[in-house]
Parts: C-alpha cells; structure tokens; sequence
C-alpha cells in the first residue's frame, strides 16, 4: 500500500510524444535507492536511446522529474530507472519509491544531452554517488561497441548502486573509490596518462563535477573533450521579485520571491517546453533580449552565461527587477 504522504497518480492519459508505461519490477538496490523496470502498457518494444538518456515522469498534475534509464538501449522491452529517495525534495522520489508493480505512469520519450562522442579514442568515465546512473548506460554501449573506455565510480559506503553491473560490464577497467581525495588523487594520475584523442564524462554533485573538471584543465585538456552532467542543480530558484516583459506582447508576467520563472510563465498560459525543472536538462532554454541574468543552471557554458542571451527559468532569474524575453 502507498504512503498517504505520496502525491495520488495523475490520470494515467499520455500525449502525442509520450510513453504510456506499466511498473513490471522494482527492488531496492541499496539504502535508499529503488529500481523500477517499466514496460509499454501494449507489451510493444520501447523506443530506443542514446547513452546518457533519461526519461521524465510525471508523478503528480504539472510535476515531473527526469531520471536516467540504465538497461539495454536497443530497442528494448523495457527502461529501468534507479532513484536515490530525497525526503526533502518535492515528492518526486518518494513517489517513484512508493510505486506498484502494474502501476501505470506516463512518460516522456527518452532523452539525451550527455551522450558519448562516438570518434573518442578512449572514454574516461567518472560517477559519483547516484550520478552512476548514466555511466551505467555509458559503459554498455562501450562495452557493446568495443570502445575504450575506464570507469572511476566514488559512493559512499552502503551507498554501491549498479557496482555488481560496473564489476559484471567493466571487469578491471573499473576502479571503486569511497573518498573526494581518493578520487582526486585517482583521478589526476588517469587524466595525465589518458591516450591523446580521450573524453572526459563526469556525472554526480556539482562539487564533484568542479573538481574533475578543473583537474582535466590543469592537465591540459582542450573543454571540448570534457563532458559533466550534474544530478541536480545546486542552486534554488526562488529569491527577489522581478517582473518578466513578454518582447513580442508587451506583457508584464511577475514573478514572486517563491516562484520560479518558469512557474509564472506557465500559470499565465504561456508554453514553454520542460522536463527537469532543475537546472540540468536545458529544455526550457529562453532566449534574453535584455536584462542581466542571475544564472543558476548547471547547462549552459561560461561563454553563454557572459553572453547573457538565453536562461533556464525553471532555476534562473533577473538580476534585477526586469529582464525581458523573446516570447
């Protein structure tokens, strides 16, 4: 039986572009972290996707969350998804531990912006904690396509999801770690012997993601070649009020100090494509036509960020009282 905490189902009715899913299995993969295997309600073969894909679910009326499918990619008959339970976060997750099997979801097409780069001669894959999820998917195309490939995987203890995968796919191309400075230290020592051509992919908390990257840096690797999807966004998106100008409209959308951009845009019916609503995924990218722009999103470059011409409402706002947008 559900938590009477979980937000209800939503009516299970899926749109054009989506995926009406059944729950066929789940167990938990260790303190924490539930998988869920889901298949399509008609028993068909699923689409297929690129490594570091995900799927965003919706678990409750206007809410949904992305998470990375971590099983077989080609044309499957089912997606598996892992999710870490946050008790502070919006419901999501517990919902997602709180499912049954023949439960039905609707969901998203699978998505990626964190695919490899197929020409790599070597792919040095770095996860921490659950940001293992799309380096799961990582390591089997690389194991299917026979590319090169090493996997540095840091977690806390208890905390190992999908090491028996990594140990089963990888073999001693795997290396575990359980600190910030054996990973540092590990890692450093990899990115410095690396074969010149190599890519650098790193999943898991911002922090973590700062520190690779700047490693990869000091040992000279062009930004191009260096690759990080972060879990979640590090910063909220709520703070001052400001006022969003529509440029094509006129209009004046407020946006108050507990609301997101994107948030307020919706509720005055405009439609602005998302899926993570955290920063990450860069769905709901908008294009900036003036203002200053407090950049809080974990997709876009340092060159976009200066350039100020586009946000991420769902976590972004005006650093002042105005910004103005191409809607």
């Amino acid at each position: 039986m559900k938590s009477e905490t979980v937000v209800a189902s939503p009516a299970v009715v899926a749109g054009p572009n989506e995926l009406l899913l059944r729950v066929t299995g789940a167990r938990l993969l260790c303190e924490g972290i539930r998988e869920v295997t889901l298949a399509a309600v008609d028993g068909t073969a699923l689409p297929s996707f690129a490594p570091g894909s995900h799927l965003a679910i919706t678990w409750a009326v206007g809410e949904r969350n992305s998470y990375s499918l971590t099983g077989p990619m080609v044309e499957p008959r089912h997606y598996s998804i892992s999710v870490r339970r946050d008790d502070a976060g919006r419901g999501g997750s517990a919902w997602v531990h709180a499912m049954d099997i023949d439960d039905v979801v609707v969901a998203s097409r699978p998505r990626s912006a964190f695919a490899p780069v197929a020409t790599a001669r070597h792919h040095v894959l770095v996860a921490g904690g659950i940001g293992v999820t799309p380096i799961v998917s990582h390591v089997r195309a690389a194991v299917h396509w026979r590319r090169s490939f090493e996997v540095i995987y840091v977690h806390r203890p208890g905390a190992d999801a999908h090491v028996d995968d990594l140990h089963a796919l990888a073999g001693d191309r795997l290396t575990v770690l359980r600190s910030g400075s054996e990973l540092l230290a590990h890692t450093r020592s990899r990115l410095s012997d690396a074969p010149l051509g190599s890519h650098l992919y790193t999943c898991g908390p911002q922090g973590l993601i700062e520190a690779v990257t700047s490693a990869a840096v000091a040992a000279g690797w062009p930004p191009r070649r260096v690759h990080s999807e972060p879990f979640a966004s590090a910063a909220p998106a709520t703070g001052a009020p400001f006022a969003a100008r529509l440029g094509r409209s006129g209009a004046l959308v407020p946006v108050g100090a507990s609301t997101s951009l994107l948030e307020a845009l919706l509720a005055r019916g405009i439609a602005v494509p998302n899926l993570c609503r955290q920063g990450v995924c860069g769905e709901c990218k908008l294009t900036v036509r003036g203002g200053a722009i407090d950049h809080r999103d974990a997709y876009l470059t340092e060159d976009e960020r200066a350039a100020g011409e586009v946000m991420m409402p769902c976590v972004s706002r005006a650093a002042g009282d105005r910004v103005e947008l191409e809607l």
